[in-house]
């Protein structure tokens, strides 16, 4: 009778979906069928029997539906979703190693792993178990106090024992905390004086970053440049309001820069740069951006792009351009969902695809390590700072 009503609740679900889908509504029936026989199939014979309760199997289960849709929707089991109920200021990323800590019945786990971080470079996959850092083991380990342990000065190593999707057995990783840039503006230097080569790193596009980054070109300005190297790479994203208030330093007041649809097509008006402007700049801008460059990067390069204000140059971007919502599900569960795609001005988005570069630049493993190395100097000894300088 359950699953009777199961059922009924899909296709009354189903019928209030807008958009157009790839196959009829009277598809769920069997696709919900096929899904309850597997179910029973599995508590039938699996001799596990402590973890076939219907609320466990489900719920895993809704994991790889929102795990398989993009690398940035995630199903929130009930134990972290009343963790973030219960601590409003919880923040469960680490960005000084690259992943995302989350919380099931089974215990901690990497819910999401950054890209060119440090735990995608030691091929840690999302849904791996956390059972032990630093030689102590999790269970039983209040989630709050085992991010403690987690959040470390950069060079400093941590070693999980991580039990993968992937692997019959545990492993142990042991994991370099990279240095969190604390300034979004990185690095500025006049590259040629006597041609007025300015140079500018964006490491991230966090709060204020805007400001800072106008502070920085006044400076450059005021010491001769007259042409501008914006270098994106590496740069993951950001505050999009922020990105939006950069493009305004090179682009006209109120031009339309990014525009969000959702299944319905175009949602609310475009963003637009600020209406004031304090300082007009029409010198020629040329973008750096290579495969790890996404969201806000993407935004910024393709925005830039479309409107003949700067030429990008570097390797194919990252593509992302998406909005997630965290939406609150029965059960105490909730979904970290993907419901929209930003679109730059000429209606392109680098959701799944990327930005184009005007110049197509080929970057071999030697010049990306060294970037990276550039990146991450504060963690470099003082040989190592020499050879990158």
């Amino acid at each position: 009778m359950k699953f009777a009503l199961l059922f009924c609740a899909i296709g009354t679900t189903a019928l209030a979906a807008p958009g157009a889908l790839p196959d009829a509504d009277e598809a769920a029936y069997p696709a919900i069928e096929r899904f309850v026989e597997v179910l029973e199939a599995v508590r039938k014979r699996h001799p596990d029997v402590d973890k076939l309760a219907y609320e466990r199997l489900v719920n895993h289960a809704l994991e790889g539906m929102l795990a398989g849709l993009d690398p940035h929707s995630s199903f929130i089991h009930p134990e972290m979703a009343r963790q973030m109920e219960e601590n409003k200021n919880l923040n469960p990323e680490l960005p000084s190693l690259g992943f995302t800590l989350g919380l099931r019945d089974d215990g901690p786990y990497v819910s999401a792993v950054a890209p060119a971080g440090a735990a995608a470079d030691a091929g840690v996959l999302p849904g791996s178990s956390v059972l032990e850092i630093d030689g102590r083991k999790t269970e039983g380990t209040a989630f709050k106090d085992l991010l403690g342990p987690l959040v470390r000065p950069p060079g400093e190593t941590s070693t999980l024992l991580l039990k993968s999707p992937a692997a019959p057995k545990p492993l142990e990783v042991k994991l370099v905390h990279r240095v969190v840039q604390q300034r979004s503006v990185a690095e500025t230097r006049i590259w040629d004086k006597e041609k007025g080569i300015g140079y500018l790193r964006l490491a991230t596009f966090g709060s204020n970053c805007a400001r800072e980054m106008e502070a920085a070109l006044d400076e450059l300005e005021d010491n001769g440049m007259k042409s501008l190297v914006f270098d994106l790479r590496e740069n993951g994203g950001g505050d999009l309001n922020e990105t939006v208030k950069i493009l305004g330093l090179f682009l006209p007041p109120d031009t339309a820069v990014v525009t969000t649809r959702g299944r319905e097509g175009e949602s609310g008006e475009p963003l637009k740069t600020p209406a004031r402007q304090r300082r007009k700049r029409d010198y020629p801008v040329v973008v750096l951006i290579d495969r790890m460059s996404a969201s806000a990067s993407e935004l910024t390069s393709g925005a830039l792009q479309d409107l003949k204000r700067a030429k990008v140059v570097g390797e194919l971007s990252y593509g992302k351009g998406s909005v997630q919502n965290i939406i609150p599900m029965g059960g105490g569960t909730a979904l970290r969902l993907t419901i929209a795609t930003y679109h730059t001005p000429s209606g392109n988005t680098p959701h799944r695809k990327g930005i184009t570069p005007d110049v197509v630049v080929e970057i071999d493993e030697k010049s990306r390590a060294n970037f990276l190395k550039r990146c991450q100097i504060d963690t470099l000894n003082p040989e190592e700072r020499k050879a990158i300088d």
